[in-house]
């Protein structure tokens, strides 16, 4: 983007650039990155974050994430995993069973 067409340039020449006298346009206002979670951030971090604050339930301590895996599969969605050519060799009178374990 050329120089003429940035914001900044339509605000030479004007006292504030759109920062405000008063308050005005310093470093970290609110505090660096997550400050104030707990005091005046509260809201924030309860609407879009609830329970980041608290501790509930029991720790598992050194946790492996892979034993407790578990995709969720819808059951309308069970003979997408069952192969055409199984579809097609099962009896009329009995479904092929699906492992989904």
């Amino acid at each position: 983007m050329t120089t003429c067409f940035k914001k900044n340039s339509k605000k030479r020449g004007h006292v504030s650039a759109g920062h405000g006298r008063m308050g005005k346009h310093r470093k970290h206002p609110g505090g660096r990155g997550n400050a104030g979670g707990i005091h005046y951030h509260r809201i924030l971090f309860e609407k879009y974050h609830p329970g980041y604050f608290r501790k509930v339930g029991m720790r598992y301590f050194h946790k492996l994430r892979n034993k407790f895996y578990c995709p969720i599969v819808n059951i309308d969605k069970l003979w997408s995993l069952v192969p055409q050519d199984v579809k097609a060799k099962a009896n009329k009178d009995s479904a092929p069973m699906i492992d989904v374990t």
